[in-house]
């Protein structure tokens, strides 16, 4: 199954270093790094937004860094934030950028001419499962309801994300269906921008479903406002335990998007290694596990060239798909 294809081939295919637990004993004496702007591509509410925010609560309160600061540089995307950070290389040296599996998809599809090539790398830091959500009002209880709905009639079926036409909400939306034994190429996608809209969308009943990610969709089901109707993982996730599977109701589809961060162009050699130690090191911290397991987030951890090799392969198997799927 093309889903469970990307999960396996695209995380197996480079060495993880999986890191779970708490093993910090609290805040250093004195900060490593006095600060770091995160520019967050995408607006408020979004997986990249919370991907950012939760990063640096995890690095200040655990006394890595002394001071975080954030930028939302929505456009684009995610092409506005990228080109930002080239053209003003020499004075971001302080700023790390957010993204995920997207920086490839939408450098694929043309949607801008950059891509993770271009940036400094970093390191990919998390994984987050993608999940489907409906208003807590809504008549669809679970994916099998939506695909009934979507058998009735496809044009009633809007299925939105936060990413633009062909990109990851809408290539996870396109493979849940085929794994269904639907046309991929026939959902009726509606693209915003970023997470935040698209939930706004769905809650005033402008699409009938959400394809976002799984930390997302648990902010909104604990506060009551939707429902987690399918969830890319093998077995349910325990961040939300009663957010049923794809697998459990019968679709063989799994998938994770990873989330890392990036630095501009000809950072200097000592100050990548700064930010990869700072990483490492949040991850041995109880405020890190704290972050993660409130959001429901899989510990990926690929730094410096190993994120490089890790997004070439990822390259390769999601130009695969995409063709396939005619997306490009």
């Amino acid at each position: 199954m093309l889903l469970r294809s990307v999960n396996r081939r695209t995380l197996l295919a480079i060495p993880l270093a999986l890191t779970v637990g708490a093993l910090g004993t609290g805040p250093a004496a004195a900060a490593d790094i006095d600060s770091i702007h995160f520019l967050i591509p995408g607006g408020a509410g979004g997986g990249w937004d919370g991907t950012a925010r939760g990063t640096g609560e995890a690095l200040t309160k655990s006394g890595i860094v002394a001071k975080a600061t954030y930028e939302n540089m929505s456009g684009g995307g995610g092409g506005k934030a990228i080109g930002y950070l080239i053209e003003n290389a020499n004075s971001s040296h302080g700023t790390l950028m957010v993204n995920s599996t997207p920086i490839v998809i939408r450098s694929l599809t043309k949607r801008f001419p950059q891509n993770f090539r271009d940036l400094t790398m970093v390191a990919g830091t998390i994984g987050d499962y993608a999940a489907f959500v409906v208003s807590k009002d809504s008549s669809l209880n679970s994916f099998k309801d939506l695909v009934a709905a979507y058998d009735k009639d496809p044009r009633k079926v809007a299925i939105g994300g936060g990413s633009v036409p062909g990109g990851m909400d809408h290539l996870v939306a396109a493979m849940a269906m085929e794994a269904a034994g639907k046309d991929p190429t026939k959902v009726k996608y509606i693209p915003y921008d970023a997470g935040g809209k698209a939930m706004a969308a769905l809650l005033s009943g402008e699409i009938q479903a959400l394809s976002t990610g799984f930390s997302e969709a648990v902010g909104m089901a604990q506060a009551g406002e939707a429902k987690i109707i399918g969830v890319t993982s093998a077995e349910r996730v325990p961040a939300f335990k009663d957010a049923p599977t794809l697998k459990e109701q019968g679709y063989n589809a799994e998938f994770v998007n990873w989330r890392g961060f990036f630095a501009a162009p000809g950072l200097p050699a000592d100050k990548r290694k700064m930010y990869i130690s700072a990483l490492d090191k949040m991850y041995k911290t109880p405020e890190w596990e704290a972050v993660r397991a409130r959001n429901g987030w899989v510990n990926i951890y690929n730094p410096g060239d190993d994120f490089t090799a890790f997004l070439t392969k990822q390259e390769e198997v999601i130009s695969t798909l995409m063709k396939k799927l005619g997306f490009l």
